[in-house]
């Protein structure tokens, strides 16, 4: 049912980037035989500062879309990982840097709506602060079960759990996805499911290799260890269908209402507030730009991906899931930390 996904020289890359920041290098000559000034963009060596450990997917968009932007504007473009607090850590870092387009943040919609309801202080303000550039709209996330549940679709899950009583239900930390997409759906059916909280995908997977869970969600690549050892049967993706699994119906195709099962998350750029709004649209054609690179799409393809998208589908799709997901998040009944 799932297609082999080899992420080996992926990880590799990014586990040598631990212990030195990756720097993309023009080998030409570019911006000093096109007499680049002071006054143009860039001036001088970019930063990205990506806000997750290297290694992992954000990383490694920021490395194969940084490189193509260097080959592009002849200049360094140097990838510095500055991870912590759901990203709050360097996003706070770029909050504070000079809005000229020289320090750009790559994170995600953790970063960018989450922190706002989870976090009293998280060190930035994303209103006042920051301002998106370009996003990669998040891919669909798996709904899984053990197949010892006999679940297959989301009206199985939902009599497995009325006629249990208990459903071990896996996700990879508190305020995720799957933890609202759980608390969502306890609303919506009547179901009393209490989330097992992981840190992160990896250990939730492996509880459901060990046969711990009756079900977990997560993303379509992280899953393939237990898809490919038929340890877990998909019942449902979260919001958009999977080109890898097309016969796999979303939630609101299968009965499920929750306006949260109709947003998508994502992985983007952000600058500075002030960042002139030339720069900002500059930077975003070249995320764009890079799409039809090859080692951009890749990466894109080993984490079924869809391409960036430019400032103003950024912003509209932004200000279209942003409401959704402060609701559904303050409807945890989180305390702010």
């Amino acid at each position: 049912m799932s297609a082999k996904l080899d992420r080996r020289h992926f990880i590799a890359a990014g586990t040598t980037a631990l212990a030195m920041p990756f720097v993309v290098r023009n080998a030409s000559a570019q911006s000093t035989s096109q007499g680049t000034s002071q006054s143009t963009w860039p001036a001088r060596q970019i930063r990205m500062i990506c806000s997750y450990p290297a290694g992992g997917q954000t990383d490694l968009l920021a490395r194969a879309y940084g490189e193509f932007i260097s080959k592009q504007v002849g200049k360094t473009v140097v990838i510095e990982n500055k991870p912590g607090a759901s990203g709050a850590i360097g996003t706070a870092e770029v909050a504070r840097a000079e809005p000229d387009g020289h320090t750009i943040l790559c994170s995600i919609s953790t970063t960018y709506i989450m922190n706002r309801v989870v976090m009293k202080n998280p060190g930035y303000d994303m209103d006042k602060d920051l301002t998106l550039v370009s996003v990669i709209p998040g891919a669909g996330l798996l709904l899984v079960a053990n197949p010892k549940t006999g679940i297959k679709t989301l009206e199985d899950f939902v009599a497995f759990a009325r006629k249990s009583g208990k459903v071990n239900f896996g996700t990879y930390s508190v305020g995720s996805s799957p933890h609202m997409t759980i608390n969502e759906l306890n609303k919506q059916y009547g179901l009393n499911i209490e989330p097992v909280h992981y840190r992160g995908e990896a250990p939730m997977w492996t509880g459901m290799l060990e046969g711990t869970l009756d079900a977990a969600m997560g993303s379509y690549t992280a899953a393939q260890s237990v898809l490919q050892s038929d340890r877990g049967t998909v019942f449902a993706v979260h919001s958009k269908k999977v080109d890898a699994i097309p016969t796999i119906k979303t939630l609101p195709e299968q009965g499920a209402t929750s306006k949260f099962f109709t947003v998508s998350g994502f992985t983007g750029w952000a600058v500075p507030k002030a960042t002139p709004q030339p720069v900002v649209d500059r930077i975003a054609e070249l995320c764009v730009a890079a799409n039809s690179d090859p080692k951009v799409k890749e990466v894109l393809a080993t984490f079924v991906l869809e391409p960036a998208i430019g400032f103003k589908e950024t912003n509209a799709l932004y200000q279209r899931e942003l409401p959704i997901w402060i609701e559904s998040a303050k409807s945890l009944g989180l305390e702010p930390a």
